[in-house]
């Protein structure tokens, strides 16, 4: 599709969610909304995606081999929460879910589908995300990091889909590589000289951290919405000597990864780099991360933003067995069963934290059950919109702010398009998970009750048939058809 099309079809979309906010615009009087009086900036947002980290990939949540102290800082300033769920157990469909506060069943992007030469599948411009429902609010709105969600020029391009800057990279699969050809400043393909052949001389994460504090210096005299979608710690596992040196020879046993070389045709376009001390860089990595979140969380308070800023970090899915990544070594899920790609506790649980001084409450810690779906509800009930109607999720403002009159889900709901079909659904402490549900003699139907097996080992399916039966019938009721993503043998 023509840049010149994609742009008139988001004009023409423009005008109606022009027209769609101005009927969901609410009074910010009652309820758990914010009180917004006149003449006071609207609070900044900063929402914070690693890449791959796992339920316990953080000290605050258990990590014993390392320490993660800026986001532990996060967590004793602010609220930790138990039960958070990604949207999905990969990359593309989660964010998809965070995006337009709706779950794998009705979200538009349900897989991780490739576009060539660079991208994937796009979100219909159609589509209202949470960047343009900011947007239209008054808000600044950048992402800075990996966006997945739509080739270069389509429709789903962050451009073009509320975000007025985006630098980074647009293709998840170029995200593989931390010093890669080039990456993505809004439509300008940005050639990063110092990776040209074999070279290493620019670390993507680095310059995308740069332009993510510039974006908060040029904007601290406005309300902005900062999605900082950090790649780490997804794989590959590279990072600066400076960086590595530190944690070499403490992880040991070590672990090695022999990963592409730069005749290999796909090197820096999506294949692994090698990695002789994996551990380590693991943990550097994660480190690293860490160290950014503190820059972050430092330069609001230098700006004189940390009073009227809501931070939340959290991640796109559980931790990946790739590139050299080891997750038992690190007890990257926790007490949780499975990784990426699962749709067991441990490919969908996520670390959230949630931080705003003198909001909510230092140190609190809640086992509200929520997901990304409900992010976006949140938001537009802090700055006083009605939730838009075709969203999925439920604020969960009450609870950041300890006040009464939370709500909560009735179940909730994912779906994964790869290897066979996976489905999985939680209703109160029953979760049923089902695999190869597109080929019939194949599927598993299993059932966990978390309340007392968190990490799914014993599967009582066999004792309650009435359960499974109540539960396979709201999966049905759960999803939509989708013509880019369904189930298929």
């Amino acid at each position: 599709m023509s840049l010149y099309k994609t742009q008139t079809m988001k004009s023409n979309k423009s005008i109606f969610s022009s027209l769609a906010l101005a009927a969901i615009i609410g009074s910010c009087a009652g309820g758990s909304r914010m009180e917004i009086s006149k003449g006071t900036q609207k609070p900044n947002i900063i929402y914070i995606l690693a890449d791959d980290l796992g339920y316990g990939d953080l000290s605050c949540y258990g990590q014993k081999r390392y320490r993660t102290p800026n986001i532990d800082r996060m967590a004793r300033e602010g609220m930790l929460f138990t039960q958070h769920y990604a949207g999905c157990s990969v990359c593309a469909p989660s964010r998809s879910s965070l995006m337009t506060g709706q779950t794998t069943g009705h979200t538009p992007i349900r897989g991780n589908r490739e576009v060539d030469p660079e991208g994937q599948w796009p979100l219909p411009d159609s589509t209202y995300t949470m960047a343009e429902m900011l947007k239209q609010a008054g808000y600044q709105t950048g992402c800075f990091g990996k966006w997945g969600l739509g080739y270069p020029g389509s429709e789903g391009d962050a451009n073009m889909q509320g975000f007025d800057e985006f630098y980074g990279y647009n293709c998840q699969r170029m995200a593989h590589n931390y010093y890669p050809g080039h990456l993505w400043q809004n439509q300008q393909k940005v050639i990063l000289e110092g990776n040209g052949g074999d070279k290493s001389g620019q670390y993507a994460p680095g310059l995308i951290q740069q332009h993510a504090l510039d974006f908060m210096e040029k904007n601290k005299e406005k309300p902005f919405f900062l999605h900082y979608t950090n790649t780490i710690p997804h794989a590959e596992l590279l990072l600066p000597e400076k960086n590595l040196k530190e944690f070499e020879g403490k992880f040991l046993p070590e672990k090695s990864y022999n990963g592409t070389q730069p005749e290999d045709k796909d090197f820096r376009k999506g294949g692994y780099g090698t990695q002789s001390q994996a551990h380590a860089a693991f943990a550097a990595m994660v480190t690293l991360l860490d160290k950014q979140v503190g820059e972050l969380m430092d330069k609001l308070k230098e700006l004189g933003l940390d009073k009227n800023t809501l931070v939340i970090f959290s991640s796109d899915n559980g931790p990946h067995l790739e590139g050299g990544a080891d997750p038992d070594y690190f007890d990257s899920n926790g007490p949780l069963r499975g990784y990426k790609r699962d749709l067991y506790e441990g490919g969908i649980r996520e670390p959230m934290i949630a931080w705003w001084p003198g909001k909510i409450q230092s140190g609190s810690k809640t086992d509200l059950v929520s997901a990304f779906w409900d992010v976006m509800p949140t938001v537009a009930d802090l700055i006083g919109l009605k939730v838009p109607e075709n969203t999925d999720g439920i604020s969960f403002l009450p609870t950041l702010l300890n006040n009464k009159g939370q709500k909560e889900h009735d179940y909730l709901y994912w779906e994964f398009h790869e290897f066979g079909g996976r489905q999985a659904i939680r209703k109160d402490n029953w979760k049923l998970v089902r695999y190869h549900v597109s080929i019939p003699k194949k599927v598993t139907t299993e059932l966990y009750d978390l309340s007392i097996d968190i990490g799914e080992q014993i599967n009582v399916a066999a004792w309650h048939p009435e359960i499974i039966e109540k539960l396979v019938s709201l999966m049905k009721q759960a999803r939509i058809p989708s013509e880019a993503f369904e189930f298929r043998n």
